[in-house]
Parts: structure tokens; C-alpha cells; sequence
């Protein structure tokens, strides 16, 4: 997969080393390119219904998260209990039937629903002056169960089929049968028993059903959606007939519940059954045991749930969302469900780019995945079921393929600067011992000759490279000039910074060796410059014998004004800000095992664009210059500068935590606002005292004087370590 990944980075990337924004497109083109990966991936496997019974199981949590709703007002369900049929045998007597549809009849309900099998009753409905408003069922033929025909007295456009739909994976109703069609012999209906309840009670309110084709169902003005194949977190389901996705109220209280009994003996309010849809049935478990559904993983509820409570559900659902708007539970189309799991595959590579470290990333993406879940929940409470477990799959393997293609480019990268790192020191002692070999006539020539006849070159007098119109000096040195120059062959002319390096002898020998250290620098420099608070290198050249480096021009201004000698100007969080801006490029560096062994406050630019804090001036280069006695600051550039370098790396062996040292003597300066060398070391520990009439917290005055510790290893040994003990004290 990195091999594709990098071909296709190729493909798509047109290298600009004049660009600025050359790293950041690479890096959005990759991450386009494995999040459009990783999705087609998980829409496969998805596909393949792998997915499908972990997004059901949260499309279940969700249901029984949601907020309980008041009990339907338009509903009354009596159930025949276990009490009610006594010593009978899974059936009530004819006798016991009419008895209870008279009475309940005689309370003018607008609809009754009988959901108990009447198929051998000839005299149902005996005693009732009209049969118009009472709706029995029979039940379709299947696979282990035969046909239930209606009862023989009764109308056909009085009964519907009682068929309930449950998952194949785990036998859970979540889906309603509201029409259908059927070759049985006897039970020939194509309304469900639960929407004909539904039609029936709104008929009688005016409310008129119409089927203007096989794909649109209405009540009134209320469409009812006709379940696809692959709705929402379902994949190739036998969508046959006319189906909805089940939008349940809670089974405990949705809607009043009485007993034949209390029927039967009068014990019922009058006003519970006037005008109401009275549906009966049985919730006895001898005679059926119920039908799993969303709320049976939750010991709060019942394991399975009668018939009735089903039927009873979907009528409410039905008759609910035309006359109290509620929602239906909705989904969104293909096209749409992939631009979902699309945009949290991004999300996931983005955070893997940004962060970059497995901490930092398991925690983002963990406030990324509640994110995902809290924003799936609030829909849902709004009948909105978006996919949660594809995305949060795609989040997650996209942020794993990012990581896992930035942690490869970073041992690659890494092996490049460790081997150019080697070529430095092998052409550092080659050039200290050439500036060794003095002799007569090379002082009396050829050293005369490289740093007396090298003038600074004129503001705009020619090209440099051909290329690079120079426009400014910004300083210069005995190891050559700095200079802002015009980019000549880019649109605008764009300023860019040129750093000339002169080797000390122009002989062929010492030039070989100066060579291969400029390239191993420019190597260096080129992959250290990929990170957005380190300037990018464009280009590097030779000329005349001289070296140049090309790079990115930052806007802005040193470190060092904000610095003034002896004026302590920084807060505790300002001083904490700076720390965690330049920390954070030395994770970045010291990963490459690079020491900048130059860290100091003139070499920290904040960008005038953006108020990032910009690490700039690396370079063993400057070892192609002799040291002279005359010159303190350049005798020691290679090496560090007094006041900030630590011990060890005036000694000629800089370290990790030594890079670390000087930016715990910065931050010293800031908030004491005294310089660094201008502070005394304590005579038994060696390192620097600087406590005295500060007002910091302990906890960020111990990681200072950690930080500064005299000896390495006494110091924080990464630049993590540091960031990671500045968050605690936050």
C-alpha cells in the first residue's frame, strides 16, 4: 500500500521547489488519496455486510437511548393474560369474545383491533348492531408455518395479514410490513393488520390513504417512504413489499394498557376507550412467545415483546406522525452515505497529519469518535439514522495509513540525514585538518585571497544563478553574506532569503571536501524543511566557486526584539506559548536525529502572517570557515553561542537535551529578562541561578531548571517530555 501510495503521489504532484505550499499539497494529496482509498475499502466491506450487525447493534443503542415519549393518547391495548385465560387451553371461548367486543363497543371506540386468532369462529361479532369499525387478521403461509385464515363471518376488507418482518442476524423486529401481496388461498389481503388499523382510525378522521404508485405512500399529505435494499445500515434485505423502518416508543409506557378482566368487570374509565383505537390481544407466553426487538439487549425491558405490543407499535407510528408530526426514522441515499464516511476517512488522515504521534492521535481520535457518535445521536433523536460504525472505520484506518505512511517517510527521511549527518562529520575533520596545513605561501596567497577579494554583492547588479536578483543584505560574515533577493523566473517576483557560503581555500582539495559537506547540508536542509516552522528549502547551487543556499523567506521578526536586555516582558503563558511553539519543531528535528546546536532568540522569527514561530538557521556549513581569534561569535556559530550553549557542546559532543538546554536559557531570559551569559552558575551543581525575585509557578520553574540542568543527563531527554510536562501544568 506505500508503494501505491507513493506512485500516486508522484503521479499527482508536480514538484515546485519554489513553492512554499509544495509540502502542504503533498501532503493534502495524500491524504485525499488514502482517505478515497480507505473509503472504497469500507463501502466494499460494507457491501459485503461485514459491517452490518455492529451498525445495527448501534442503530439498537441508539433507540434505547432516546428520551422516553409521553404515552400515545389515540391508543388502548388490552391483553389477555395468563390470569385472563385461567384453565383454558391457548384459547378464549367464542363466548368470552363477543362478550368483550360488546362491551367495549357499547364505550364507542373509533376503531377496534381484535390481533387473537378467530380462524374457526363462525360467530364473530355476534351481539355487535355493526361490525364497520372492528379489523381482525389472518396470516400469510411460510417456511414451519402454515396459513391462518381470517375468520369465515368476516369481511375481507376488514381483516389484514398479521406478518412480522425480523432481521435475519439476529431475529430483531426493526421493520414494518404495511403492504404486501400474497397467492395464499384464504388470507388474500395486501394491507397489514397494523395499517389497516392505521387507515381505518384516520379514515374516520378525514384523512384518506392514496398509493399513487408502487414506491409512494401517503396519509393525507404525509408520505411514507418505501424502505430501499440498502437503507441506512442495511445491506441487500428483502425489501419485498411495502416497508418502514419501525420507529418504537419506549415498551414500558406507550400507551395505556388494561386487562380482559378489567374489561369484563367494568373497571375501566369510559374515557380510556371513546374515540381511541382499542387494540386486544394476547401477552401470554403459552400461546406465543413474542418477537425480539431494539430494547431486548436492555435488562430494563422484557426479552421478547407479545404481537400485539408490535401491531400496536406500528399503528401508533403510523397515526402519530400524521397527526403529532413525529418523525419517521429516515436515511440518507448512496451517493450521500459515501460522502459521509468520506468526510470522517479525511478527518482521520488529517488529524494523523497534523498530530503525527500515536498519543496525540489515539486522543484526538477518540474525541473524534464521540464527536461521530454524538452527532449520529442527535440526529437520530431527529429520525435521522446516519451510518456510525463505517465512518468510525474509515476515521480510524485512514488515521492508522496516514500515521503509517508519515512514520515510514520519517525512518526514511531519518536514514537520509543520519547518512548525510556522517558525510558532515567525515568533511568537518577533513576541513580542520587541511585549515591546518598553514604554510608561507598559502597565508601570504591564497588565504589573503578568499577573504579580502570577496566583496558583498551589489543590490541588483546581476543574478545570482541566473536567477535570484539580489535586493537586500541582511548580514554578512566571515562565512559569507545573507541577502533577501527576487525570485526572477517566478509570477510576482517573490522574495525568497540567500545564504552565500565561502569555503576558506579555493584549492581543489579543500573545494572537494567543502562540496560534499554543502551537499550533505543541502540534503539535510531539504527534508527538514517539509515542517511548516522550518523554512523551506527551493534551491541550492555553486558558483565561482561559492555555495548557495535558496530558502523561504519568513516575514516577520526575531525573537530577540521581544527579548530587550534586562526588561522581563513575558507572562507565565506567553512564556509557555513559546516554549510549546519551538518545542514543537524540535520534536520534529530531534525525530531526524538533527541537533540545531544553534538555538538562540535571533534565530526564532515569528511570522508576521500567522504568529507561528519559525526555527530557522541550521547549518554545519559554516565549519568551511577558519576559526579566528578576532572573531568570538564566529569562532563559537559552529558550535553554539555563549550564554545558550551547554557544556557538552562546547566540548565538540552536542546531544539531543542540548538543543533543549538553549531553549530553557531562552525562556530563562524572558521571563527574568536578564541575558544568558550574564547569569552565574551555583558553584556545587553548575547550573545557572536565576530564581531570585521572579514570580513563577513551582511547577514551570522545576521544568525550567530541568530543562538547564548543568549535566545531560539530568535534562529532559526528548523535546516530548517537556510538551508533555507544559500540558500538565496548564
Amino acid at each position: 500500500m506505500i508503494t501505491l501510495f507513493r506512485k500516486l503521489r508522484t503521479a499527482l504532484t508536480t514538484k515546485d521547489r519554489g513553492s512554499q505550499d509544495t509540502t502542504t499539497r503533498s501532503w493534502l494529496q495524500t491524504i485525499l488519496i488514502t482517505s478515497v482509498g480507505v473509503t472504497v475499502l469500507v463501502l466494499g466491506v460494507r457491501h459485503l455486510k461485514w459491517l452490518q450487525t455492529w451498525e445495527l447493534s448501534a442503530y439498537d443503542q441508539m433507540i434505547r437511548l432516546r428520551p422516553a415519549e409521553a404515552p400515545d393518547p389515540h391508543l388502548l391495548i388490552v391483553s389477555v393474560t395468563e390470569e385472563d385465560l385461567g384453565s383454558q387451553d391457548f384459547s378464549l371461548p367464542d363466548q368470552i369474545i363477543n362478550q368483550l367486543l360488546v362491551k367495549i363497543q357499547s364505550y364507542q371506540p373509533r376503531v377496534i383491533g381484535l390481533s387473537i386468532d378467530r380462524s374457526k369462529q363462525k360467530n364473530l361479532g355476534a351481539g355487535l348492531s355493526n361490525l364497520d369499525n372492528v379489523i381482525t387478521y389472518c396470516t400469510f403461509s411460510s417456511m414451519g408455518s402454515p396459513e391462518i385464515p381470517p375468520p369465515p363471518n368476516f369481511p375481507k376488507d376488514q381483516v389484514g395479514f398479521s406478518d412480522v418482518i425480523s432481521d435475519d442476524e439476529d431475529v430483531i423486529v426493526r421493520r414494518s410490513l404495511l403492504f404486501a401481496a400474497s397467492n395464499d388461498k384464504k388470507c388474500q389481503t395486501r394491507f397489514s393488520f397494523a395499517a389497516l388499523l392505521a387507515i381505518n382510525y384516520l379514515e374516520k378522521q378525514g384523512i384518506k390513504y392514496s398509493f399513487p404508485d408502487q414506491d409512494h405512500f401517503y396519509l393525507g399529505k404525509t408520505l411514507f417512504p418505501r424502505l430501499s435494499e440498502d437503507a441506512g445500515g442495511y445491506e441487500n434485505i428483502d425489501a419485498a413489499g411495502y416497508q418502514i423502518l419501525l420507529n418504537y416508543r419506549d415498551p414500558s409506557q406507550f400507551a395505556k394498557q388494561v386487562t380482559l378482566t378489567q374489561v369484563l368487570k367494568n373497571q375501566v374509565d369510559p374515557n380510556w376507550i371513546k374515540d381511541r383505537l382499542v387494540i386486544i390481544g394476547t401477552t401470554a407466553r403459552s400461546v406465543h412467545p413474542g418477537f425480539y426487538t431494539p430494547y431486548s439487549a436492555s435488562a430494563k425491558y422484557p426479552l421478547r415483546i407479545a404481537p400485539v405490543f408490535i401491531h400496536a407499535e406500528i399503528a401508533s407510528q403510523i397515526i402519530s406522525t400524521v397527526l403529532g408530526n413525529r418523525h419517521l426514522i429516515w436515511y440518507l441515499p448512496n451517493w450521500a452515505e459515501a460522502v459521509w464516511v468520506w468526510g470522517w476517512s479525511m478527518l482521520g488522515g488529517f488529524l494523523a497529519w497534523r498530530l503525527r504521534y500515536p498519543m496525540r492521535l489515539g486522543l484526538a481520535g477518540s474525541v473524534s469518535l464521540g464527536s461521530l457518535v454524538g452527532v449520529c445521536y442527535l440526529l437520530f433523536l431527529q429520525g435521522a439514522w446516519l451510518p456510525i460504525i463505517p465512518p468510525a472505520v474509515a476515521l480510524v484506518l485512514s488515521g492508522v495509513s496516514v500515521m503509517a505512511y508519515s512514520t515510514y517517510q520519517t525512518q526514511q527521511q531519518t536514514k537520509v540525514i543520519i547518512l548525510q549527518v556522517e558525510k558532515q562529520k567525515e568533511a568537518i575533520e577533513q576541513l580542520n585538518t587541511l585549515l591546518k596545513e598553514t604554510t608561507r605561501i598559502y597565508d601570504k596567497h591564497v588565504h589573503s585571497d578568499t577573504t579580502g577579494n570577496n566583496p558583498e554583492k551589489v543590490t541588483g547588479d546581476f543574478l545570482l544563478g541566473g536567477r535570484y536578483q539580489i535586493h537586500k543584505v541582511l548580514g554578512s560574515g566571515g562565512f559569507g553574506c545573507t541577502y533577501l533577493a527576487k525570485d526572477t523566473q517566478r509570477p510576482g517576483n517573490p522574495i525568497c532569503v540567500v545564504k552565500q557560503l565561502m569555503p576558506a581555500r579555493r584549492d581543489t582539495r579543500f573545494m572537494q571536501v567543502a562540496r560534499r559537506l554543502f551537499d550533505a547540508e543541502a540534503d539535510i536542509l531539504e527534508v527538514l524543511g517539509k515542517h511548516h516552522q522550518i523554512p523551506e528549502l527551493l534551491a541550492y547551487f555553486e558558483e565561482n566557486n561559492e555555495f548557495y543556499l535558496v530558502q523561504e523567506y519568513i516575514s516577520g521578526h526575531a525573537l530577540s526584539d521581544e527579548l530587550p536586555p534586562h526588561h522581563n516582558i513575558k507572562t507565565e503563558s506567553e512564556l509557555i506559548e513559546i516554549l510549546k511553539g519551538i518545542l514543537e519543531v524540535l520534536v520534529f528535528v530531534h525525530e531526524h536525529r538533527v541537533i540545531h546546536r544553534d538555538i538562540k532568540p535571533s534565530n526564532i522569527i515569528r511570522s508576521d502572517t500567522d504568529n507561528r514561530l519559525v526555527l530557522i538557521d541550521f547549518g554545519a556549513v559554516k565549519m568551511m570557515q577558519p576559526k579566528s581569534s578576532e572573531q568570538t561569535e564566529l569562532a563559537t556559530v559552529a558550535i553554539g553561542t555563549r550564554g545558550y550553549a551547554p557544556p557538552e557542546q562546547f566540548a565538540g559532543h552536542p546531544r539531543l537535551s542540548s538543543d533543549i538546554y538553549a531553549l530553557g536559557m531562552i525562556a530563562i531570559q524572558a521571563i527574568t529578562g536578564i541575558p544568558p551569559h550574564e547569569l552565574h552558575p551555583h558553584p556545587e551543581t553548575g547550573t545557572v541561578e536565576w530564581r531570585h525575585g521572579v514570580k513563577i509557578s513551582e511547577k514551570l520553574a522545576e521544568i525550567l531548571d530541568k530543562m538547564v540542568s548543568y549535566h545531560f543527563s539530568d535534562r529532559y531527554h526528548s523535546a516530548t517530555e517537556v510538551l508533555q510536562d507544559l500540558k500538565k501544568i496548564e
